[in-house]
């Protein structure tokens, strides 16, 4: 989320609670999740999503050697999940950034951290940095309502100062716990929601699912979040599972090792780079990007930022290949242009076709040379599972959809 006021008067995209029921079944729970789109200026998608990149960088490899790096992960909110988590008892709700790439939850963004019965104060101080945006304050453990699940004495950040972030009380982070390390003084680590929601019995799996599907609109109820189990709706044929890549700095976050290729071109040698749904584009290494620039005759549009093609080049595009673990999992050619509905929501013409895939901003061999972000995750069911250290993705039924 961008900071000051020039960067405050932005698109904002976000997903909100949508108004259909919680879902408690077989050990899990089902929380659904909404699209609203914000349209209050131009946001620059690249600059975020590649500030983004940058910052998860810097904050893995500064963890590697040793040292505070002064950030986390910087929050993208041009694409986010958003959803509504209890807190306290009786619990007050409060909408909450879903953030794979961060792991500390935390509220007072928005609506104030509401203090009741099961509120303690630990006293230690909390602060975290996401490049763009921040949070400090005081750690609190309380007791957090999802659906009709609760878990009890969860490590919650009460911010008393808080910025870059609008129309959100805070963030939920499921990423792994290891990114907590060093953000609460005094505490090494804090367990996450998904670690104590297995932990205390509540869900029978240690792992969350994400499912939502491509929108045309600026408001979609789309989507849905699963704590504990995987929902069969959501998804067709099977789930096919990779283990985490043990590349650094990738492997500090939800990383797989994955090679991509351009109809019969590989424009990116098998190589280690993250899942993340804190990013909205797909970025891939810069000298995989100058392939896939030339194969589509893509102009870098300037208002943008976005590759732009013309109808005669998107009538020729080709799938776009992410080879994953022995599977390979498509873009279509609808699937990778913006929806060309929202072309006025980043500042594009309406006429124009502008492509999701773009540079990283390094080249490869950097151990974190591509980010599968949300414009991938919108076309396949994805399941992030700790207690197996593993990913999996499923086609749906919107993998092929030409809504785009």
């Amino acid at each position: 989320m961008a900071l000051g006021s020039s960067l405050l008067a932005t698109l904002l995209l976000a997903f909100t609670v949508a108004a259909n029921p919680v879902l408690v079944r077989d050990g899990k729970v089902s929380l659904p999740l909404a699209r609203r789109t914000n349209s209050t200026g131009l946001l620059n998608v690249l600059q975020r999503d590649q500030a983004r990149a940058t910052s998860l960088k810097a904050r893995a490899q500064a963890k590697l050697q040793g040292r505070s790096s002064g950030s986390i992960e910087a929050t993208n909110q041009a694409e986010d999940y958003v959803v509504s988590v209890g807190i306290g008892s009786p619990p007050t709700y409060y909408s909450l950034l879903v953030d794979t790439g961060s792991s500390n939850t935390w509220v007072g963004a928005g609506q104030s951290y509401v203090q009741t019965s099961t509120s303690v104060d630990t006293g230690d101080s909390v602060s975290v940095s996401y490049g763009s945006g921040s949070f400090s304050g005081t750690e609190y453990t309380d007791t957090v309502t999802l659906g009709s699940l609760t878990i009890t004495q969860q490590s919650i950040g009460v911010a008393s100062q808080a910025q870059g972030f609008s129309g959100v009380d805070g963030i939920i982070g499921i990423g792994p716990v290891d990114l907590t390390e060093d953000t609460v003084d005094g505490e090494n680590e804090v367990p996450t929601v998904t670690d104590n929601l297995y932990s205390q019995g509540q869900i029978s799996e240690n792992l969350v699912a994400v499912s939502f599907a491509p929108t045309t609109s600026e408001s979609d109820n789309n989507g849905e979040l699963t704590f504990g189990g995987t929902d069969s709706s959501k998804y067709t044929g099977s789930i096919n599972y990779v283990s985490l890549t043990s590349t650094s700095p990738a492997s500090e976050y939800w990383g797989i090792d994955e090679s991509i290729t351009y109809g019969s071109e590989t424009i990116l040698s098998e190589t280690a780079g993250i899942v993340d749904t804190g990013t909205t584009l797909v970025l891939i290494a810069s000298n995989a990007y100058d392939k896939y620039k030339k194969a589509v005759d893509g102009t870098e549009d300037e208002t943008t930022g976005l590759l732009r093609i013309s109808s005669s080049n998107y009538d020729s595009l080709s799938n776009l290949d992410f080879n994953i673990g022995g599977t390979t999992y498509s873009l279509t050619p609808n699937a990778q242009i913006w929806p060309r509905s929202l072309n006025s929501a980043i500042g594009g013409s309406s006429g124009d076709i502008y492509l999701v895939v773009n540079d990283i901003g390094t080249p490869s061999g950097e151990g974190l040379d591509f980010i599968n972000g949300y414009t991938f995750l919108e076309r396949y069911y994805s399941v992030f599972d700790t207690g197996n250290s593993r990913i999996g993705f499923a086609t749906t039924s919107y993998t092929d959809s030409t809504s785009n």
